[in-house]
């Protein structure tokens, strides 16, 4: 029922990104085919299919990519598809015979999703790397972390999944939605160095005020303010604090008992380390859930740090379906959420090639073909 029903995509399974962008526009109701390997693999470390959360809502088919003939049912698959997508190395897809021009020629309104970390030209096209290597570059990562400290790796949240899957996700429904109206497909070229800085649009804004300094831990959204924090509670726990604007900030002053008089101005730079050490001080004299029914239900923008298992029971992330358990499997339910067109989890992560032969005959493959590649090797 998703607002992408009706969409057809392959996804030449891959890692991180890859999988990410292909689950984005599955949860939203396109139908998308993962093209697995033969063997599968493709993961640094080994996991059960079910249990990997990011491969649900596609059905698999397993191909050998080093076979003609599995060449050539990918190429007839394209003449059906909207949309392919993949996350190799630039020029990968092109020696297997994949590349963009073969695959257009076959079906002139494709639209060709690629997701890489440096992009498919410059000087460190070719180059491996990770999320870790792609933030750095674009600047992201020396802006996290606290002053004196190195910086701060942000797990693989903002290259692979922010700058990387999700920004391949945008860029190819803007294709799909353009080759609506022009009839013709194109490259979608995502590089996870250029999502990462556009992420950071923000960041830029402030920088030209004058409102942010390249220094880590001073600034208003990097742990120098006093009111942009994590403190940690007398029982381990920890509280968020956002209270940026004047009147959350007075209401979260209000909540650990200071009085506005006696303290120095919020945007007093100079004093934020010692304001800092008083919130601090404060926050460690009461336990987590003390500190949040204090500021249940106020504008002070002060919140609980919560564990993944905490997240999914909170009143309000239930109440919102923010969360879904398949299976015996915790993970984030499909989002944003629509009024009409309401998106759902209707199949589970799928073992290797486990609807090959349904998804064939669904492409126009008849049941002799399916048996032939079957027999040289080509499917699975």
């Amino acid at each position: 029922m998703g607002p992408l029903k009706g969409y057809r995509i392959l996804e030449i399974a891959g890692i991180g990104p890859g999988p990410f962008c292909a689950m984005m526009l599955a949860d939203m109701g396109a139908e998308v085919i993962r093209i697995d390997r033969i063997g599968g693999g493709g993961t640094p470390v080994e996991r059960a299919a079910r249990v990997q959360t990011m491969r649900r809502n596609r059905r698999s088919i397993a191909v050998d990519l080093k076979n003609p003939e599995a060449i050539e049912t990918v190429l007839k698959m394209c003449e059906s598809a909207d949309a392919i997508l993949e996350g190799f190395r630039p020029g990968v897809m092109e020696r297997l015979g994949l590349g963009p021009d073969v695959c257009l020629a076959r079906n002139p309104k494709l639209v060709y999703g690629r997701m890489t970390g440096w992009g498919q030209s410059g000087p460190m096209a070719n180059i491996a790397g990770h999320d870790i290597n792609y933030v750095a570059l674009s600047g992201v990562l020396g802006m996290l972390g606290r002053k004196d400290e190195k910086p701060l790796p942000p797990l693989n949240i903002i290259g692979d999944m922010g700058g990387g899957g999700l920004l391949l996700a945008f860029g190819m429904v803007c294709a799909l939605l353009e080759a609506k109206t022009s009839g013709l497909g194109q490259v979608v070229d995502a590089a996870m160095t250029e999502g990462s800085a556009v992420m950071a649009s923000t960041i830029y804004g402030l920088r030209a005020a004058g409102l942010w300094k390249d220094e880590r831990g001073v600034n208003m959204l990097d742990s120098g303010a006093p009111y942009y924090e994590v403190y940690e509670t007398s029982d381990g726990g920890y509280m968020a604090v956002g209270a940026m604007e004047s009147q959350f900030y007075a209401l979260l002053l209000e909540g650990l008992g200071l009085n506005p008089a006696d303290l120095p101005k919020q945007m007093d730079t100079k004093a934020w380390p010692a304001m800092k050490e008083k919130f601090a001080a404060i926050f460690k004299s009461k336990t987590r859930d003390e500190w949040t029914k204090i500021f249940e239900g106020k504008d002070a923008c002060v919140t609980p740090v919560l564990t993944l298992t905490e997240a999914a029971v909170h009143p309000h992330n239930v109440q919102r379906g923010a969360f879904m358990d398949e299976d015996g499997i915790l993970q984030a339910a499909p989002a944003p959420q629509f009024s009409r067109t309401k998106p759902e989890v209707v199949l589970p992560p799928p073992e290797v090639g486990e609807h090959t032969d349904s998804v064939l005959a669904e492409y126009g493959f008849g049941a002799d073909e399916i048996a032939s590649l079957k027999e040289s090797g080509a499917i699975k």
